[in-house]
């Protein structure tokens, strides 16, 4: 393993995450707040940082798939860990807290033990919302760039669909396409800020609130999260914005390039819009009639906007979807589940690997009985996929519903209901934020005892890293090879 290049990189994020304190000291000042924690913070960053970062000096700056499985966990793991700093330096949190809100915002899950939200520090609400849009654009280069070269869960077809890197030429390859991406993904945010802001919003709350709807994140700066805006032009932006962040960036990039056609044409775009469809129309079909716990009709916006939001894995909320049927409540567990597409900023299983299940199950049926068929293969962008590929597609949705599984065994065993319990499981390992039961739309996570803190925080980072990332270092024969 190459732990000299490790360490170099290592420095070098902890550089990056050490020089954007900037911000919310610069936020402390205008606000009339401590500037104490965000210093503090940024001068523990560069001092371990900068003799990594640049008294390192590796022999070989390759990077194989060994090494990307240990330097993108770790990349997690260390970001989180300083971001849990400026929760600590304020004192609004302790160390298990600070660290599962923190893990919560880089993963862009959005669950939280934060209370009463509106009366912390704006400086710390606006860091807050700068790990869910620094973690959002972080998944997106690893899934496009990084994923392909490691073969996780079926993920190598990405190779198909933008050039991205290969393991002999990854450092320029990776540079290349990040900077597309944060091109596309700084030009929708300062959209949604502008867009936020002529609806209504103050600068600060359009800011904060675009920093998570791009990531799919979900923090707000209101206990009410966007329903205490009462505003449809809010809600209607977020839920463009939401749905724009949940398409593949790899499209994004091609609608640019002048390559529209194939954006319409591309099947999982297709399948991500029409299941999102398909289940408003569902649940608005099983709540007519229904009314608010204040007894007005339950409105189809509030609908649409909860669907995106968790389809999305966002977890913004503009209604107490707790209340809702039964029927409502499984449809919504499903969306969490399913994700919106590969490529985008959200979590869940994702669109991709979705449609391939749908095709590799209806090629099944077609030959099922039938001894002497030929079994046509499965497709993708108009190629045949591999049967490894798909295996791994297979193999990934057992061991993502094992771990959905586990959580929600430890949530249970320290004596929460069951739909406290497998939502959270769920929540957890699809990013997605609130759930169901005592972790509802408008609820929190503080109740947890710390073990279970500890539990979630690392199903947030296992689904974020799309499982296999995580645990195969957990593999001894990682180790040895």
């Amino acid at each position: 393993m190459n732990i000299l290049l490790s360490a170099r990189l290592a420095g070098w994020l902890l550089v990056f995450l050490g020089g954007v304190q900037v911000i919310p000291l610069m936020a402390a000042f205008y606000f009339d707040e401590p500037l104490a924690p965000f210093l503090a913070a940024g001068a523990i960053a560069l001092a371990l940082g900068l003799p990594a970062a640049l008294g390192v000096t590796p022999e070989n700056i390759r990077i194989r798939p060994r090494d990307g499985f240990f330097i993108v966990t770790g990349a997690w793991l260390l970001a989180s860990l300083f971001g849990a700093l400026p929760y600590l330096a304020t004192g609004a949190l302790g160390p298990v807290d600070a660290l599962f809100e923190s893990v919560s915002g880089f993963t862009t899950t959005g669950s939280t033990v934060l209370t009463d939200i509106q009366s912390r520090p704006r400086s710390l609400l606006l860091w807050r919302s700068m790990t869910q849009w620094l973690g959002g654009m972080g998944i997106v280069v690893f899934t496009i760039a990084l994923m392909p070269i490691l073969g996780i869960g079926g993920m190598q077809l990405f190779k198909a669909e933008m050039p991205g890197p290969v393991t002999e030429k990854i450092r320029p390859r990776v540079a290349e396409t990040a900077r597309r991406l944060w091109f596309i993904y700084v030009g929708l945010t300062a959209m949604e800020v502008l867009a936020l802001w002529v609806a209504g919003l103050t600068g600060f709350d359009a800011l904060c609130h675009s920093l998570t709807t791009l990531s799919t994140g979900g923090f707000s700066t209101r206990d009410a999260s966007i329903g205490s805006f009462d505003s449809a032009a809010v809600e209607m932006i977020v839920i463009v914005f939401m749905v724009l962040a949940g398409v593949n960036f790899v499209l994004h990039y091609k609608l640019l390039s002048g390559q529209g056609r194939s954006v319409i044409r591309d099947r999982e775009l297709r399948y991500f819009l029409s299941l999102a469809v398909l289940a408003t129309a569902a649940i608005a079909f099983s709540m007519l009639g229904k009314t608010t716990p204040d007894g007005d009709p339950l409105g189809f916006r509030q609908i649409l906007f909860t669907v995106v939001s968790l389809s999305t894995g966002t977890g913004f909320a503009t209604a107490d979807f707790e209340l809702w049927s039964a029927f409502a409540h499984v449809i919504l567990l499903i969306l969490m589940i399913l994700g919106p597409m590969a490529g985008s900023t959200g979590g869940g299983v994702k669109s991709l690997r979705v449609v391939l299940v749908i095709d590799a199950v209806r090629n099944n049926l077609k030959t099922a009985g039938h001894r002497n068929a030929v079994r046509s293969p499965v497709q993708h962008a108009g190629k045949p996929v591999p049967d490894d590929v798909l295996a791994a597609v297979w193999v990934f949705l057992a061991v993502y519903l094992a771990l959905i599984g586990v959580m929600t065994l430890m949530i249970a065993a320290y004596g929460y209901d069951l739909e406290t319990a497998l939502s959270g499981g769920i929540t957890s390992v699809a990013n997605v934020g609130p759930a169901l039961g005592e972790i509802g739309a408008f609820d929190h996570f503080a109740h947890f005892p710390a073990p279970v803190k500890i539990g979630l925080a690392f199903c947030m980072i296992a689904g974020r890293l799309e499982i296999f990332t995580v645990l195969v270092l957990l593999s001894p024969a990682f180790w040895r090879r």
